[in-house]
């Protein structure tokens, strides 16, 4: 059978964010070169040049320099020279063989040279070799996708040292621009693809990438790198023996923790394990300073399945079939070196693991107490969280949790009355009492949300009534808001969108309730007036019929409060300047249009239902001298005015922003004590 080169170049896919892979290949092909010759750790060297375009703008560099960026012109391409064995004829036998066998036994799986011209437009190469005979040989030759090995020359030569040259010439745009651009970022991306050949008994010969002037040694970056030594483990999973490289990494590596999954030496992909292994969240510390952690992972098993272009392995992610206690997945795998990671690291993990549930207890203390009574039902693995993580991160994952147990919670209540067949009726007691003590603890949750809601409605009001940095006060339509919607109804806002217990606990309980609308809109009167109350709310306790006859309680109320910006100081007679004026003329047109509930029924003798007008605002001198002159008496703490006005049938209350504030949190500060919660 034959080959077609440009077919196989088509079929064989090469990622375009893995741009320098074929250079690596390279690279490790003359790691392999001179292994063969024998002397990886004396005398072997590797040269990398970077070929780049030729500055031709003075413009282009001298607006680059005045942004203070490098004048890095475009990568044209690589030159790799090395003193390996060079292009013998048995080595470039096996170049001319697509998938061959030859090197096997390394990992070679005779399609490398493939990707150069899959990220290249030619590769040039010049070697200098010995024969069978040990005679000097030169060979040169040019590897392009329309032609395969062309111009190709061999002949004796005097030269006294093995050498190859191998040129990756004419870098492909697409690939070329999401390549590292700079020399150091390639050595320490080539360092990645190859620290197995580092950490590894007889380590690496010595690599140096030379780049417009800058020359770095491999060596130089594997000591910037480097925490601490490399710690080798030898692990079975399935009867399949794995070797796993423990690495500290210093922590001025932009990296994370991670698995790197190798094969036959060369790194194939990494994976980030951060926060999948219990507590490895962040970069860990010991006597010495932070460092992240990465685990090289080699194996024979992984040498045979990785894939011909080294992207990825021919696993299955899970084994769900017949043969899944033998056949071992990429998720055995994951699990076995998670396993030994965490015991690897275990002293730095049990800290984050400590640290992590401090911050949720604290979390749910100061800040979210709707938590803390689920906490003890949520699994510790569910409760191992990053240290550092936000209160929005926290809160989300906490209320996933939540979610869950309440979701098995109605699961379980479905099933917890069924009697079981062969159930003892001591057996079912111990379940149901299992089954009630988690509801309550639910219940407990949402109680405590509930509350929490309160106290920061508390802390946003204070923060509202305040004199602001420009020395202004808030405009009323702020505090209107907290209080309840504008232009609402309780029909379009759910019961925990408003916050009606601030003025009063009852009005929780409310036939019908409008915020800032026409009365000619309300449905609990006939009224065609376009004024728009505050707030208005009709309570209905009874059967409408019974409101007339007076021996049943409580009775119908029609409530409406008008809130005023804070520290206003022009209150005068007449609706539009005096708040209490303004909430009984509001209530005299319900009155007078007949109220109805909020069904239409009609409510009779409606013009005698108890009335309740609140006005919120502060107790300025123009305000104190109206409710003096409405026979108003001040509160005890003088934060107030209280009366009955006889004419309207209408308790009257005056409510200063401050006693707002404080009576809210006198009623609420039970709760808030329960848990542990500041009251000021």
């Amino acid at each position: 059978m034959e080959s077609y080169l440009q077919g196989r170049l088509r079929n064989t896919p090469l990622p375009l964010g893995h741009g320098l892979l074929p250079l690596f290949e390279a690279v490790v092909n003359s790691i392999h070169s001179i292994e063969e010759r024998g002397n990886v750790g004396g005398g072997g060297k590797i040269d990398i040049e970077v070929l780049r375009s030729p500055q031709t703008s003075l413009a282009l560099d001298t607006a680059k320099a005045k942004r203070g960026a490098p004048a890095l012109e475009h990568i044209l391409g690589f030159k790799i020279t090395d003193n390996g064995v060079g292009f013998n004829d048995a080595n470039m036998n096996s170049f001319r063989t697509l998938d061959t066998a030859y090197k096997a036994s390394q990992g070679c799986r005779g399609v490398g040279r493939l990707l150069w011209l899959k990220a290249f437009d030619r590769v040039k190469v010049v070697s200098y070799f010995r024969d069978e005979h040990q005679e000097m040989h030169y060979r040169s030759f040019t590897f392009k996708s329309d032609g395969g090995v062309v111009e190709e020359i061999v002949q004796p030569d005097k030269k006294a040292n093995l050498e190859t040259n191998i040129e990756l010439d004419g870098f492909a745009k697409a690939y070329r621009d999401r390549a590292a651009k700079s020399g150091r970022t390639i050595a320490q991306s080539l360092l990645e693809h190859c620290l197995w050949y580092f950490v590894r008994p007889g380590g690496a010969p010595e690599i140096r990438i030379t780049d417009e002037g800058e020359s770095i040694g491999l060596d130089e970056v594997y000591d910037e790198y480097m925490f601490a030594s490399a710690t080798k483990q030898d692990i079975l999973i399935k009867d399949e023996p794995f070797e796993l490289t423990h690495i500290k990494l210093k922590a001025s590596a932009a990296k994370q923790h991670s698995i790197a999954w190798c094969a036959s030496g060369r790194l194939v992909q990494e994976e980030s394990i951060t926060g999948k292994v219990p507590g490895l969240y962040g970069r860990l510390s010991d006597e010495n300073g932070d460092f992240v952690y990465e685990c090289y992972v080699t194996s024979p098993f992984l040498d045979q399945r990785v894939r011909p272009e080294r992207i990825g392995f021919d696993i299955n992610e899970i084994s769900e079939d017949l043969f899944s206690q033998s056949d071992l997945s990429l998720k055995d795998i994951r699990d076995a070196v998670a396993s030994s990671v965490a015991e690897h690291l275990k002293d730095h993990l049990d800290e984050n693991k400590k640290a992590g549930r401090e911050r949720v207890e604290r979390f749910a203390t100061q800040k979210a107490p709707r938590y803390r009574p689920m906490l003890a039902r949520m699994s510790e693995d569910k409760l191992d969280v990053d240290p550092n993580i936000s209160d929005k991160e926290l809160d989300l994952l906490l209320h996933k949790q939540l979610m869950e147990i309440e979701g098995s919670i109605v699961s379980e209540g479905h099933e917890v009355m069924n009697f079981g067949m062969h159930e003892t009726p001591d057996q079912y007691r111990v379940r149901l009492a299992s089954y009630l003590e988690k509801v309550d603890d639910l219940k407990k949750s949402d109680l405590a949300n509930y509350v929490f809601h309160r106290k920061v409605i508390l802390d946003i009001l204070e923060q509202t009534i305040r004199r602001g940095s420009d020395g202004k006060y808030a405009r009323e339509e702020l505090i209107h808001e907290l209080i309840m919607p504008m232009r609402k109804t309780s029909n379009e806002v759910l019961s925990d969108g408003y916050n009606l217990w601030l003025v009063d606990e009852r009005l929780a309980f409310h036939d019908f309730l409008a915020s800032d609308k026409p009365l000619s809109s309300y449905p609990i009167t006939t009224s065609s007036e376009q004024k728009e109350p505050d707030l208005c709310a009709l309570s209905v306790y009874d059967e409408p019929i019974l409101v007339a006859e007076g021996d049943r309680l409580p009775l119908a109320s029609i409530v409406v409060i008008e809130i005023k910006r804070p520290m206003r100081n022009d209150a005068k007679a007449g609706e539009e300047k005096d708040p209490v004026e303004q909430a009984l003329g509001y209530l005299e047109r319900i009155r007078n249009g007949s109220a109805q509930t909020s069904a239409g029924r009609p409510i009779p003798r409606s013009e005698q239902i108890p009335g309740f007008c609140y006005a919120i605002c502060d107790i300025t001198p123009s305000v104190e001298n109206r409710c003096k002159l409405l026979g108003l008496k001040a509160t005890s703490d003088n934060l107030g005015y209280f009366g009955y006005n006889s004419n309207f049938e209408s308790y009257i209350e005056v409510i200063s922003f401050e006693r707002l504030l404080n009576s809210a949190r006198e009623r609420n500060r039970a709760f808030f004590d329960k848990l542990g919660l500041p009251t000021q």
